[in-house]
């Protein structure tokens, strides 16, 4: 901390936390902190101490600006509520907003496809997580959704990609496949070895037409060779 700093807190403990003998005789504690706890309290009642608004910028640039006085889009400032109140208020203010879409998005959504990836015992008392890495992108171009995703069970080498045509009325070919890396690497890293095996760590779109992975040798051993690589979607 600097000198300005300790100054500054040394500052607000004075003026703070002095006692205050004409409060002994009132509930509570006897120390004038509730300039800070007062926006702290969750209820409804007025501040003790309500803030000096008087010589800020803000609320005279609001005063003089005839546009923006009465703006609708302008949050009510509440100088004598706590912040637990103001945050009711907003709060309230959001969710309003936010219902018209939620309905109107919610009546749109409906099913257009169903794929069975995988199966589960139904007396398993746990579901283990087979679905992994799921990275959405959206080819603009040619009006395509893409979905990368990896298969943990027995296709750790394979990463899978789902695509479907924006116009839910439209197919597409392929659309889904997997890629299955195994050991494709090995004429370029050891050619002598039959054995190196790769799974996929992650993997993102780097634009329309290019999927960026990262590979991680199978192995177990430590110095496990880890590969970023670029595949064509093509």
């Amino acid at each position: 901390m600097t000198q300005r700093d300790i100054t500054f807190v040394a500052d607000f403990l004075t003026e703070h936390f002095n006692e205050a003998p004409e409060l002994y005789n009132r509930k509570g504690k006897y120390f004038n902190v509730e300039r800070v706890g007062q926006y702290l309290k969750d209820e409804d009642d007025d501040l003790v101490s309500p803030p000096n608004t008087e010589g800020n910028q803000w609320f005279n640039f609001l005063k003089d600006s005839t546009h923006l006085k009465e703006s609708p889009l302008l949050f009510p400032y509440y100088p004598e509520k706590s912040l637990h109140f103001v945050k009711r208020q907003m709060e309230g203010v959001i969710d309003q907003c936010l219902q018209k879409p939620a309905d109107v998005i919610g009546k749109s959504v409906r099913q257009a496809a169903c794929m069975s990836l995988y199966k589960i015992s139904q007396s398993e008392d746990s579901t283990p997580q087979l679905f992994k890495l799921p990275f959405l992108w959206n080819d603009k171009t040619s009006n395509l959704h893409y979905v990368l995703f990896t298969m943990l069970e027995n296709s750790i080498s394979k990463i899978h990609i789902l695509r479907r045509h924006t116009d839910t009325s439209r197919s597409v070919s392929n659309g889904i496949l997997a890629v299955e890396f195994g050991n494709f690497l090995n004429n370029s890293i050891n050619e002598s070895s039959d054995s190196r095996c790769y799974s996929c760590l992650d993997a993102h779109f780097y634009d329309d037409e290019t999927v960026t992975v990262v590979l991680k040798e199978s192995v177990q051993q430590e110095g496990k060779e880890r590969v970023l690589a670029q595949l064509p979607l093509s």
